[in-house]
């Protein structure tokens, strides 16, 4: 089936050849009656950065893979119907005269981060100084979040047996959250450029609670709820640590990743996911294995009922904080947190008093307390959570939420040389598959397209490098056949 050539169109077999490179001063013939559908195909230059994300869709693939190529069938179109103001020659030079993003397959071969001529990119080295010190902060803060975690699930487990007062240790672990505000201070003080007093930075962080500041309708409304559920969350995952191994109650509080995406998906209308719904699944599958483990002996059963507990209370407070508060700047969270502290103070004294008098929790002198322990403990839950509120300033959130499961392995290592633990296959099942549930519930939204992307860029990747070994292929057969002719000359 022929072309049919218009009026003052180029002539037939010359089209392609020299229709890219007349002058732009010469525009093709219009046509009245052209279609209005015809306009969409100026949509069909697809640019660089476009053609990258649509690699996939295999319409494009085979039509930019052809021998005559994507530009040259809609150039060829655009050319014959005439469509106004249309001049495929113009496009083809400032598409030729556009430097590329990224080297061919001829410029792969250079390394990494360098210019034409071998020497080293700017950009490219300013960009990976800035991704490896990201990573460098983002492994010192899994450090440090695996450790001050760990550390205080041990050493709360020790305190328990010298001193069985949960909610007394916790009430106290919590009023040393009053420090928060007191060391974000001194931070602004040594780094920021414009150093304000301590009545300005207040007043300042205050307007996170409406512009009112902070009122006592605003303390009684907003931080109250968030100080109970505060107090329960650790008051549960302490009195768990005397119910059963640590090891269980760090991998069972893991799940409080997965509560968050439930009530979130519920009450905040968030994205649904459905590898968050299989890790929702992994979590509650893990919880019914690991109260199997044990058998359902009394107190297994109340542990691990304390401990989901306690990742219910956690993953409702970090719901509520969105849902009435919103996100927080690093000196509201700061605020926020110390305000926990003098609630604490405030109301949740009187608890401890009642029971020491009611002897629930009593201990027989001041002297008897290990206050070396108590300081301790608090000393590390108060860098767990620093380090987890404001780690996300110098790396990424992902990598500070893996601190939190490394903790199983370090609890798991100590539980076995100092207690009696059993690690059966029912237990390992159920630890890997609350791990594996955690890990899923860490993947950010876009990770199926990024996937897709990646997938994309190594089958492209495969096929340049198929085609740069077929043409040194051929190069090495035409030199070795011209190098083999004067032989055969007589």
């Amino acid at each position: 089936m022929g072309i049919r050539e218009f009026p003052g169109s180029a002539p037939r077999g010359k089209g392609i050849a020299i229709g890219m490179r007349r002058s732009p001063d010469v525009s093709p013939r219009r046509l009245s009656d052209i279609s209005p559908q015809l306009r969409q195909l100026k949509y069909l230059v697809v640019d660089e950065a476009i053609k990258e994300d649509l690699k996939w869709s295999r319409s494009v693939e085979d039509l930019t893979s052809g021998p005559v190529g994507l530009t040259s069938i809609e150039e060829r179109i655009l050319r014959i119907t005439g469509y106004y103001g249309y001049q495929p020659w113009a496009t083809s030079y400032k598409r030729e005269e556009r430097p590329r993003d990224s080297p061919g397959p001829a410029e792969a071969q250079a390394p990494a981060g360098t210019e034409a001529g071998g020497r080293p990119s700017r950009c490219c080295w300013r960009c990976s100084r800035a991704q490896l010190k990201k990573i460098f902060w983002g492994v010192a803060v899994v450090l440090c979040v695996c450790a001050s975690w760990a550390g205080a699930t041990q050493l709360a487990k020790l305190t328990f047996r010298k001193f069985d007062a949960p909610f007394t240790l916790t009430w106290f672990a919590t009023n040393w959250n009053f420090l928060f505000f007191p060391l974000y201070y001194a931070g602004h003080i040594c780094k920021s450029a414009e150093k304000q007093s301590v009545k300005q930075r207040y007043r300042e962080c205050c307007r996170f609670f409406g512009d009112n500041g902070l009122t006592l309708k605003v303390f009684f409304t907003k931080a109250t709820p968030f100080g109970v559920l505060w107090t329960l969350t650790n008051y549960l995952y302490l009195h768990a640590i005397k119910k059963i191994n640590t090891t269980d109650v760090s991998v069972l509080f893991c799940c409080n990743k997965a509560f968050v995406f439930l009530l979130s998906w519920i009450v905040l209308r968030d994205r649904f996911m459905g590898v968050r719904i299989v890790a929702a699944i992994l979590a509650i599958a893990g919880i019914v294995m690991m109260t199997y483990a044990d058998g359902f002996h009394s107190h297994s059963v109340i542990g691990i009922a304390l401990v989901v507990g306690s990742a219910s209370m956690s993953a409702l407070y970090k719901v509520l904080f969105k849902l009435l508060l919103g996100s927080a700047k690093f000196g509201e969270a700061a605020l926020f947190l110390s305000i926990l502290g003098v609630f604490n103070i405030l109301f949740i004294t009187c608890i401890p008093v009642i029971l020491y008098f009611t002897k629930v929790e009593y201990w027989s002198s001041f002297d008897d307390i290990p206050w070396g322990n108590l300081c301790g403990f608090s000393v590390l839950l108060l860098t767990f959570n620093i380090v987890l509120n404001f780690g996300i300033a110098v790396t990424y959130p992902t990598l500070m939420s893996l601190g939190i499961v490394l903790s199983v392995p370090v609890n798991a290592v100590v539980d076995h040389y100092t207690s009696k633990i059993v690690f059966n296959g029912v237990r390992l099942i159920a630890i890997i598959i609350i791990g594996l549930g955690f890990l899923l519930l860490l993947l950010p939204e876009e990770w199926d397209v990024w996937l897709i992307k990646l997938l994309t860029r190594l089958k492209v990747r495969k096929k340049e490098e198929a085609a740069e070994g077929g043409a040194d292929l051929g190069l090495g057969l035409q030199s070795k056949s011209r190098r083999a002719r004067p032989s055969f000359a007589r």
